[in-house]
């Protein structure tokens, strides 16, 4: 019973992160407006870029403290309180005082270095409980699905009421879980993964096994998109199609919704007919789709178009990641996979900034370009390794029997 609450708390943690950072993407170029940011585009971009910022740079330090008290819940319920506060701070410092942007991202920077801590050690926790990896990582799939995908309409409706209704929600929602997590969450005894070393411990992965670089750039690209559409693919639908806030949410989710539901058979699908037809045919035809919502020129049309990215990104993400662990070896696939969490963090941040930065000076339509044609082009450069990887295992195969 113990391991099955903290399962469920441990998830719950995961989800309101998930969900608290998606509520602020819908309506994000008024929020930019509240907190005089300027430009929509400009503002929007750096109010994303900082969060992920901290995130790639915070997460070692959560985990070398973790290391050095040899404890894990403290710094989980640490993590969502000073969440919380940066949440509440964004919220209520517009309505009492004038403040420069940058003061805003400075607060920013301190919500996100404080929601990766939660975040971060929420997940190492889960993949230590008993009762099966699998159904660990299921409950986090399921948490990190549902929190996006809810995430996105939730927001929209709450931008309806109020411009910092959304980011008050938030707050609201990581105290909750902060106490929840405090009562319910019993401390394991057990060494904490080192972080710090974990990633260069990941790095030395890549050397001694560089076809990982392979499933580390679609993880790196794939991540891209997702901060592309996170910054560019919202604007765009708010200034384009003239979209209300609550709309915009509806978009993102026509995205999130089938891409948090559909994730787990297209991972099955996988294991039987391999990792080279999910990845690189689903990543030409994700590329194509992801074109084909900056050409739409109707909101119609873009929609279906956002169903698809959202139904091909759902077939590419558990075959890239199964292939992490087909390449990795046995003793080694921790590590490989927390380097393929650290490509695909950066990969997002890039997304934000080289997706706002190509917007802004070319337009939306080179924006959509950019993004959807690198993936295309990864893809094909890809190939040649997929059939030698292919005909490899093939032919171990056939000497083994």
């Amino acid at each position: 019973m113990t391991t099955r609450r903290d399962r469920i708390v441990l998830a719950s943690v995961v989800f309101v992160v998930l969900l608290a950072q998606v509520l602020l993407y819908p309506g994000l170029d008024t929020l930019v407006a509240a907190f005089g940011g300027g430009a929509a585009l400009e503002g929007g971009m750096w109010f994303l870029a900082v969060e992920f910022a901290a995130f790639v740079a915070f997460a070692g330090v959560w985990g070398a403290a973790s290391d050095a008290t040899g404890r894990r819940v403290p710094f989980v319920v640490a993590g969502t309180i000073g969440g919380g506060v940066g949440y509440a701070l964004l919220a209520l410092l517009p309505t009492v005082t004038t403040m420069p942007f940058w003061a805003v991202l400075v607060v920013r920077l301190f919500q996100g270095a404080a929601t990766i801590g939660a975040f971060s050690l929420a997940m190492t926790m889960l993949m230590d409980l008993e009762g099966g990896h699998g159904r660990n990582m299921g409950a986090a799939g399921i948490a990190i699905g549902a929190g996006t995908a809810l995430g996105a309409p939730l927001g929209g409706q709450l931008y309806e009421v109020g411009t910092l209704v959304p980011v008050a929600a938030a707050s609201v929602l990581m105290f909750g879980v902060a106490v929840l997590a405090t009562v319910a969450i019993d401390e394991r005894e057990g060494p904490v993964d080192d972080t710090e070393s974990t990633i260069w411990r990941a790095l030395a992965g890549v050397r001694d096994t560089p076809i990982l670089l392979v499933p580390y750039a679609f993880g790196f690209i794939d991540r891209l998109t997702a901060g592309f559409f996170a910054l560019v693919g919202t604007l765009y639908f708010r200034e384009v199609f003239e979209l209300s806030p609550g709309a915009t949410g509806l978009m993102l989710a026509l995205f999130f919704a089938p891409f948090a539901l559909l994730q787990y058979p297209f991972g099955v699908a996988s294991d039987r007919i391999g990792r080279t037809v999910p990845v690189v045919a689903g990543s030409v035809c994700y590329g194509v789709a992801i074109v084909a919502v900056g050409l739409a020129p109707t909101v119609q049309l873009a929609g279906a178009a956002m169903v698809a990215v959202g139904v091909v990104g759902a077939m590419m993400s558990p075959a890239t990641m199964a292939l992490v662990t087909d390449l990795a070896r046995d003793t080694e696939r921790g590590v490989a996979m927390a380097g393929f969490n650290i490509f695909g963090s950066t990969g997002f941040l890039a997304g934000i900034l080289v997706g706002g930065t190509v917007a802004d000076r070319f337009g939306y339509e080179a924006a959509f370009l950019t993004a959807g044609g690198v993936e295309i082009l990864l893809a094909a450069v890809t190939v040649p390794v997929f059939l030698r990887f292919r005909m490899r295992r093939e032919t171990a195969v056939a000497s083994s029997r």
